[in-house]
């Protein structure tokens, strides 16, 4: 049966071959301004693992009032290993989790301070919706810059290799 927790673990796997892509890139394609949501693939990144480690926050009962890339300073590839960290700890989270917590609905504040109240399951969906997003994002802007070889990063391969 597919379940939530294929996506969690399917999440974590497209951005591990997100990151074995930009880990051999040159530097210099990771703060070079293009067309996106994001003006760098640097700044795409952060974006991704700032809302996976709000999200996991949140989840936990915690609460985040800044960014938390908002203070980051660190390297390209600590950037891309808290990515991966960050996609493993939701799918680990929620590995040990049953239907009721899924089913159960977590109260926060977003950012501007505006209540909300969500069932954990949809906020799940939007986690791995959100990263295959910014994932497609990253691959046209490495597309721009002349990279033109990528393993694949589809849901369905993902399954095939299970």
């Amino acid at each position: 049966m597919y379940t939530i927790h294929k996506q969690l673990q399917y999440n974590a796997w497209a951005n591990g071959k997100i990151v074995e892509i930009l880990a051999n890139a040159d530097d210099k394609i990771f703060d070079t301004e293009l067309k996106s949501s994001f003006p760098t693939i640097r700044k795409t990144l952060l974006h991704v693992w700032d809302a996976q480690t709000i999200w996991f926050t949140r989840m936990k009962g915690g609460e985040t009032k800044t960014w938390p890339s908002e203070n980051f300073k660190g390297s390209k590839a600590e950037l891309l290993q808290n990515l991966v960290t960050s996609s493993n700890d939701i799918a680990d989270f929620i590995a040990g989790k049953d239907n009721t917590y899924l089913e159960s609905k977590i109260y926060y504040k977003n950012m501007k301070g505006l209540e909300f109240s969500t069932p954990v399951e949809e906020i799940l969906f939007h986690v791995v919706n959100h990263g295959t997003f910014h994932r497609g994002q990253i691959i046209t802007m490495l597309r721009e810059l002349g990279y033109d070889k990528f393993p694949a990063q589809d849901l369905i391969a993902y399954l095939r290799q299970l």
